[in-house]
């Protein structure tokens, strides 16, 4: 099981890191929300907790709760910008749809 993120994502986050000051990597895991009925929650993390999956690509640590991992594992983390619009994306194998505003999915 791992989820991985790109360059790009890496870069980002490394970004908000620095900017933050303190940090040792970033927590992924979903909530029961939105319309489709999963969403995608992002927080930093200082401490890793002990159950924990940690994986790191380009240097960079995601945090995983063994929960939220059943429904994201396999997922890519990638930093996109379409315009002005800019922000990480989550691409999936698992998800079966997403709504229509993007913020939520359903496996």
């Amino acid at each position: 099981m791992a989820i991985t993120m790109t360059e790009k994502a890496a870069a980002h986050v490394q970004g908000q890191l620095s900017q933050r000051g303190k940090g040792v990597g970033i927590r992924v895991g979903v909530k029961t929300t939105g319309c489709s009925g999963m969403a995608y929650v992002l927080e930093f993390v200082d401490i890793f907790d002990d159950n924990d999956a940690v994986f790191e690509n380009h240097g960079v640590k995601l945090a995983v709760d063994p929960k939220s991992l059943v429904y994201i594992d396999g997922t890519e983390m990638d930093f996109v910008k379409e315009g002005l619009n800019e922000g990480l994306q989550f691409n999936n194998p698992n998800a079966a749809g997403e709504c229509g505003c993007g913020e939520s999915f359903t496996v």
